[in-house]
């Protein structure tokens, strides 16, 4: 029994190793993500600003589609949340817009085709982080390592001593681990919950459009 139960330990620790492992990768791409857009929106708002004036009124689309793409993804309505809602409108106009622009000298023309890729950038980083967001924890792995771990403990519990320091480690133990299964599933869910994405480089990419 004693070989059982720690065969299912070992199985268990790797299985839940394997998910944590999983889970951070998924919320650490997620956060490069956001950055990555941050940086970029800025960028294409410095490359159209150096263009010259002509460009007023693309950056200002440029700015309500970013602030847009800001309350989408932050947003504390489930309805409107990125899990569940596509990219606003508001890139196709934009890239209309860099497109129709007419150079007229060196400088101009190649602000242009920078203005040009970072806007297809922009637009592919976004929907890529729609659909990411449609990735979550595997459930058939996730009720397999529940029920694992819920055979572990009970044969903890038919086998120690029924004294105050055993059931105080054992619940100590049981919250630790409900607390990692916890943490696993946020980060499947990293714009809404308790482990969220910090919208903090993208409204400071939002507060320098414009200037």
């Amino acid at each position: 029994m004693k070989l059982g139960m720690g065969l299912i330990g070992t199985m268990t620790a790797i299985l839940l190793g394997l998910l944590i492992a999983s889970a951070k990768s998924f919320y650490d791409s997620q956060r490069k993500e956001v950055t990555d857009v941050s940086a970029k929106v800025v960028l294409l708002d410095r490359a159209l600003a150096i263009y010259g004036p002509e460009t007023k009124e693309t950056r200002e689309v440029l700015k309500r589609a970013a602030n847009r793409v800001l309350q989408a993804i932050w947003s504390q309505d489930d309805a409107a949340n990125s899990s569940t809602a596509a990219p606003p409108a508001g890139g196709e106009m934009l890239y209309e817009k860099i497109e129709l622009l007419s150079p007229q000298n060196d400088t101009q023309r190649s602000m242009r085709t920078e203005a040009l890729s970072l806007a297809i950038d922009l637009g592919k980083t976004r929907w890529l982080m729609f659909e990411q967001a449609n990735s979550s924890v595997s459930l058939p792995l996730l009720v397999v390592l529940v029920f694992w771990l819920t055979t572990k403990f009970c044969s903890f519990g038919l086998l120690s001593p029924r004294t105050p320091v055993v059931v105080a480690t054992l619940g100590l133990c049981a919250l630790s681990v409900s607390a990692a299964v916890f943490l696993m599933v946020e980060m499947y869910n990293p714009f809404r919950g308790v482990v969220q994405v910090s919208s903090a480089p993208f409204r400071s990419a939002l507060a320098n459009l414009g200037k």
